[in-house]
């Protein structure tokens, strides 16, 4: 099946925008593929104001949310796997969801911590086979 999250990111997206609420993101700065200014990162989380008047070219889809952003007047892209957002909620009121992990997304949380517990072995020989 496929993971319910970007569903229910959706949804609760536009139900805060139709309550002329903010909608904020938690994301988890340490899974593979997130694209975010590290010097606004603490313990490996980033909080994201995904409002339409504060980002631009925003994108979404069931593997990913893409958008530009500007972190202290600097034009940021930002890209956040669906598996590193870990809630959604109205900055007014903090009414939103958290995510429960889903085995779906159980790869991408791995990654990081194989990454860190098995350093690359230099090779000189850039082809690997391929079964």
């Amino acid at each position: 099946m496929t993971p319910r999250r970007p569903y229910l990111f959706r949804a609760f997206y536009d139900w805060i925008l139709d309550n002329e609420l903010t909608p904020y993101i938690v994301v988890n700065a340490s899974i593979t593929g997130v694209i975010v200014p590290q010097e606004f990162v603490q313990d490996n989380h980033i909080v994201l104001n995904i409002a339409p008047y504060a980002v631009g070219q925003y994108s979404v889809s069931n593997e990913q949310i893409e958008f530009n952003a500007r972190f202290s007047g600097v034009p940021q892209h930002i890209i956040v796997p669906m598996a590193a957002v870990e809630a959604i909620y109205a900055r007014e009121n903090n009414v939103g969801i958290g995510f429960e992990d889903e085995p779906q997304y159980q790869i991408a949380r791995e990654a990081p911590a194989q990454a860190e517990e098995k350093p690359e072995a230099k090779s000189t020989n850039p082809f690997r086979v391929v079964k």
